[in-house]
């Protein structure tokens, strides 16, 4: 029988999270990272800018273990900070920066989530006051969530962007149907849903 070990656990399925969030924007053009998707213009680069704050937040400041040692980027959550900053890239943000911020607030986590019990306390300074006790063991499972939420955004803009698909590096998980097949069930669904509305 295999030792129940809760913290690897947690590690592992934050680290799948994060694999496949950067696993979507291979092969983009920098247009195609950056292109905002929705009304409120949710795109690839964004989302990895912004899911390596809420881990320096979360795994750094509510802990005790800032990041940043100096001035932290002025993309960073202050009150001056222009609303949605951490969520698209400036045209002399590079990729390649962004993604290196994110692997460094790995870094960063994992040192945090390796010296800590899961039971340690610490204080997200941005939470109501009565609210801001918080168990390492409720900052993993908080950030998992929401990593696994952007990594599923990320899935459907890559989607609409070339058509690709899949969990992870490998690992599809779709049914093993033609093009062809796709889009005869897409075309039913649209058919079902117009049947539905009435």
């Amino acid at each position: 029988m295999t030792e129940p070990n809760p913290k690897a656990d947690l590690l592992r399925y934050l680290q799948e999270a994060r694999d496949a969030l950067v696993w979507k924007l291979d092969g983009l053009s920098e247009y195609d990272v950056r292109r905002p998707l929705t009304p409120t213009g949710t795109n690839l680069l964004g989302l990895v800018k912004h899911v390596a704050g809420v881990e320096l937040g979360y795994f750094g400041d509510t802990f005790g273990r800032p990041f940043f040692d100096e001035e932290p980027p002025p993309w960073w959550y202050t009150e001056e900070t222009e609303s949605n900053a951490d969520m698209w890239a400036t045209a002399d943000e590079s990729r390649e920066q962004i993604i290196g911020l994110y692997r460094q607030a790995w870094g960063h986590s994992d040192s945090t989530i390796a010296t800590l019990a899961l039971d340690s306390v610490g204080h997200v300074p941005w939470w109501p006051e009565e609210r801001r006790a918080v168990t390492l063991h409720h900052v993993l499972v908080r950030v998992i969530s929401d990593t696994q939420r952007h990594a599923g955004h990320a899935d459907i803009l890559r989607e609409l962007i070339d058509g690709s698909v899949g969990h992870l590096r490998g690992t599809d998980n779709m049914p093993p149907e033609d093009q062809a097949w796709w889009e005869g069930h897409r075309q039913r669904l649209e058919r079902v849903a117009r049947e539905a509305k009435g």
